[in-house]
């Protein structure tokens, strides 16, 4: 296993539940259950396909000889056509009507469809807990004053919460496109070489009533309402655009908080989860590295960038079909799913384990309160008494020498300073009193009560929990 090359998504980063999904077995097992299904629908249309036959083909779904069908393939350049021989083989008694009035896509395609649904609704899943363990922290830190910041420069107090809850927001957004991918996914069905169903209509002797019915029993087979209302021989590749542009916008979500926390684990404000014996650095064994919040960002880029490929194929399909979408698809497509996995997974163990050192998180914000609430202190000494005009400039000239001093090293002063200029009206106690945080985040906890109500009301309590994840 160690002279070949393998994916790190498989060997390193999804779950096992993604990649069984996208294993080889689980599609070929697709196929086949695709094949069975469209022999009992063919057998009770009236077809000349037996009982026996289904029956046969049903206990074999799972009896799969992967290297007589890598011979196979070896000699006739089809993999389609390599297990529909490995499948009679397995199955003689019904290996004369296997793939009967179908074409490749009839399984290739609609193999993808079922694997893919599946797949976004794991990832809906992976989102709604990630957003559970924000949901939990955010009602935790509601009212946790901390600094703000516009263009990374301190701004105007927050809350720890409040943050949280833009993350959130966020991935729900993503949860709701999703959700519209999900509802426009439709069956392919057996539609025939350039989706005209010529070969059933054939089979069924022109009978068109009962080639819709068998589409319709092959989509309700596998849990779908209806068939794509027209097609070529492949269904739309618009479909895996809107896919890929989906798994790229959770990764944008997740990026954008990983960012974050990487910011703010640099200010010792936040940390994500880091076990006892975790190693940080080979060089700097004193390192506590964001190392989750990085592999985020970096399976971020490399996710946004494959939902190029989507968009290329679906705008250069030609007339019918096409084959060069086909090796581009077996790479992009599970790669794009494996991906979002491995982040989400990411994404769920950090915010389960997300820790704000309280500590730092208000001197941090009382090293700037000062400067943040001088308009308040301003407005203060203008109900003593004083000139609005002239306690500006006070403070605009305290504020330009207090910054100087933090410049060199030393500690703000600008209470103090404001405190020794007898214009300004107010002792050093008094200017220190009006220097409360929670005086300064606004509607923060109302925001975030609000928010966390109308998710809880659309999506249910979920509670916290995290994913284990691999090196």
């Amino acid at each position: 296993m160690y002279e070949k090359y393998e994916s790190p998504l498989s060997s390193r980063y999804a779950s096992e539940e993604m990649l069984k999904l996208f294993s080889h077995r689980t599609r070929i097992e697709t196929w086949r259950k695709l094949w069975t299904e469209l022999a009992r629908a063919e057998h009770d249309l009236g077809l000349p396909i037996t009982a026996e036959q289904v029956a046969a083909l049903e206990a074999k779904i799972q009896d799969i000889d992967f290297d007589l069908a890598a011979k196979r393939e070896k000699e006739v350049r089809h993999d389609v056509m390599a297990h529909v021989y490995a499948y009679g083989a397995a199955a003689p008694e019904a290996a004369g009507i296997i793939h009967l009035g179908a074409t490749s896509c009839y399984v290739t395609d609609n193999a993808d469809l079922i694997l893919y649904r599946k797949a976004l609704e794991l990832i809906r899943g992976a989102l709604l807990q990630t957003a559970a363990n924000l949901a939990a922290f955010a009602e935790t830190h509601r009212a946790t004053p901390t600094l703000g910041y516009t263009h990374y420069q301190p701004a105007q107090p927050v809350t720890v919460g409040k943050r949280a809850t833009l993350w959130m927001q966020d991935l729900l957004s993503d949860v709701e496109e999703l959700d519209q991918v999900l509802g426009c996914i439709r069956f392919l069905g057996c539609r025939g070489a350039t989706g005209t169903e010529a070969s059933l209509l054939d089979l069924f002797e022109g009978n068109g009533e009962q080639v819709d019915e068998l589409n319709r029993r092959l989509a309700a087979a596998f849990g779908f309402d209806a068939c794509f209302a027209v097609c070529g021989q492949t269904y739309p590749r618009k479909l895996d655009s809107r896919i890929l542009n989906v798994l790229s916008s959770v990764a944008q979500s997740c990026c954008r908080m990983a960012t974050d926390i990487r910011l703010l684990q640099h200010d010792r404000q936040l940390e994500e989860p880091f076990e006892s014996s975790q190693i940080g650095s080979s060089a700097m064994p004193y390192k506590r590295n964001p190392m989750r919040c990085e592999r985020i960002c970096s399976l971020s880029r490399y996710l946004i960038a494959d939902a190029a490929n989507a968009s290329a194929v679906a705008s250069t399909q030609w007339l019918e079909r096409t084959l060069d979408d086909s090796a581009d698809r077996r790479i992009s497509m599970p790669e794009g799913f494996l991906c979002a996995d491995a982040i989400l997974r990411l994404a769920q163990n950090i915010t389960a384990g997300l820790r704000v050192n309280e500590k730092i998180v208000e001197k941090t914000l009382m090293e700037y309160l000062p400067f943040l609430a001088t308009e308040n202190l301003m407005m203060e000494a203008v109900r003593r008494g004083g000139n609005r005009q002239e306690l500006h400039e006070i403070i605009r000239r305290c504020s330009m020498e207090a910054t100087q001093r933090m410049k060199n090293g030393e500690d703000c002063d600008l209470i103090a300073r404001l405190a020794g200029v007898s214009e300004f009206g107010m002792t050093e106690a008094e200017l220190r009193a009006l220097l409360k945080p929670q005086d300064y985040i606004g509607r923060c906890g109302e925001q975030v009560d609000a928010f966390l109500a109308k998710y809880r009301a659309k999506y249910g309590a979920a509670q916290a929990q995290s994913r284990e994840i691999n090196v």
